[in-house]
């Protein structure tokens, strides 16, 4: 059950083993690691204490325990976990590569490697440790010293899922190194075949190869991945559609909340919804909208066209501006905007609503934007969906004001979201939906991300998928007051007129 992808009925058999071998400790074991996997970090430290207290030395629960603890963001517990396993077991690679996984996740990548070296000594051939040093060591800019660990720990790995996620590795460092054809092969892997995880999409017509002839022929299209990344990926759909040309036909599927913004942006085009759902066990997309899939020559996902569009750093477009907002809801937020009084009025956005020790680098926590906000003679305005009703309320203790934009689901009206994010003046965060879409649509955009290795600046200094868009990223991995309070520097230099800037410098 658990290759199938059925983890939750795999859990259900181990439960049932378990009840008939109340102290079984592999079945335990198995049952924790799965609880992991199943994003129940609390549930799965059960499972290993229970079997570190049958079996006090045994070296594979504990590193389970602190992998778990690590995903519960309980670092320091974690490592103390270790410290008294590798000072029983000084030579055992799996406690040391795990060592270096928990500090890396705290955002000590320096040490991380010290760690990795260790787990290599001891074993020279634990892929763990090969993959997680080429990945510690891209974090620090040295990419071809990383493409060597990762190209030495690819062939060790049996399990799909882990040989894809290396293979990503891989994509993602050729990216920023500009081997773009390499990079859009390995990058084939986000596609899972082969595996429980990979994504049915229910069409049967040609599949699209980067040698197609598309001119005149009916193209379907269907965005993938997450929200960010089907806007992401858009901004190769204008050269797709001037390949096909006015005799051709585009037909693009995206997700629903996306529609009516894709219909307007590009009216060459029939846009129509996409809707994921599981059977038997299997993730499958389906467009009910489509209706006459018998006409179409061939279709792609909107990331296979990389290998056609994006083969150099000059094929990105200098000027990249694909989606079109509603000009009638731009005017209105504008003149809502305008109540405010007068000076700039700059978005914020911090946060992802999926919480997990791995994405957590990525943003940037809700007290590290107090200074920010507290620029004087800016109108800050929330950007940012999901509940912050706790980070409002501590903006408001701290005398700092956040206007919360009235009549708009900040999750659910992305068209209307993307008119507001185009009436401010500057739209600020860490690249999300939210900040994929005010660049896709020409606002006022600056990024911050925790280091300028992130893959999609390609190795420049900028995003070249949103030319537009300003990077902003600390000098010290993750010290993120260093880059808002470059963020906030610009506000003053950049949108406060000269006058009152004296008054606040």
């Amino acid at each position: 059950r658990e290759k199938s992808g059925d983890l939750a009925g795999a859990f259900a058999c181990y439960e049932a083993a378990l009840k008939l071998m109340p102290n079984n400790v592999p079945v335990t074991n198995d049952l924790g690691r799965l609880a992991v996997r199943m994003e129940y970090p609390d549930i799965a430290e059960k499972f290993f204490n229970f079997v570190l207290r049958i079996e006090p030395d045994n070296t594979e629960a504990a590193n389970n325990l602190a992998t778990a603890l690590r995903e519960a963001s309980r670092y320091e517990e974690a490592i103390e976990i270790l410290r008294i396993a590798i000072t029983l077991h000084p030579q055992d690679a799996q406690l040391w590569n795990a060592l270096g996984t928990v500090v890396n996740t705290q955002g000590d990548v320096d040490t991380s490697i010290i760690f990795y070296q260790e787990a290599l000594k001891f074993d020279a051939k634990h892929v763990h440790a090969l993959y997680n040093m080429g990945n510690a060591l891209s974090l620090l800019g040295h990419y071809e010293e990383a493409l060597e660990y990762l190209m030495r720990a690819l062939p060790l790995f049996d399990d799909p899922l882990n040989l894809y996620t290396c293979r990503l590795s891989i994509a993602f460092v050729n990216a920023v190194l500009n081997n773009f054809d390499t990079a859009w092969d390995y990058y084939d892997a986000r596609l899972k075949d082969g595996t429980a995880e990979k994504i049915l999409y229910l069409i049967d017509r040609p599949r699209w190869t980067p040698q197609t002839d598309v001119a005149g022929k009916h193209v379907f299209v269907s965005a993938e991945q997450g929200l960010g990344d089907e806007v992401l990926f858009a901004s190769l759909l204008p050269d797709l559609i001037h390949d096909i040309g006015p005799e051709g036909r585009l037909t693009i599927a995206v997700e629903p909340r996306l529609v009516s913004l894709f219909a307007r942006s590009f009216p060459a085009a029939t846009v129509i919804k996409h809707h994921t759902t599981k059977h038997k066990g299997r993730v499958v997309r389906l467009f009910p909208d489509l209706t006459d899939a018998q006409s179409i020559d061939h279709w792609a996902l909107m990331g296979d066209l990389l290998k056609r569009y994006r083969r150099s750093l000059g094929d990105f477009p200098k000027a990249n501006i694909f989606l079109t907002p509603d000009p009638d809801r731009v005017a209105y937020w504008r003149g809502e905007l305008d109540k405010l009084g007068a000076g700039p009025k700059a978005g914020i956005l911090w946060k992802s609503l999926i919480k997990h020790s791995r994405r957590d680098r990525y943003y940037s926590p809700f007290e590290t934007w107090k200074e920010v906000i507290a620029t004087e003679g800016v109108h800050f305005v929330n950007l940012q969906y999901g509940d912050v009703t706790a980070e409002l309320a501590e903006a408001e203790a701290a005398g700092l004001t956040i206007w919360n934009p009235p009549g708009i689901d900040l999750k659910a009206d992305l068209d209307d979201l993307c008119a507001l994010c185009c009436a401010l003046d500057t739209v600020m965060g860490p690249s999300n939906a939210t900040s994929n879409i005010a660049a896709a649509a020409g606002a006022t955009i600056w990024m911050s991300i925790p280091f300028r290795s992130a893959w999609l600046c390609l190795g420049t200094d900028h995003y070249p998928f949103y030319p537009t868009a300003r990077v902003f990223a600390p000098a010290v991995l993750n010290d993120w007051g260093d880059a808002l309070g470059q963020m906030k520097q610009a506000l003053i230099d950049d949108l406060i007129p000269a006058k009152s800037r004296a008054t606040i410098l």
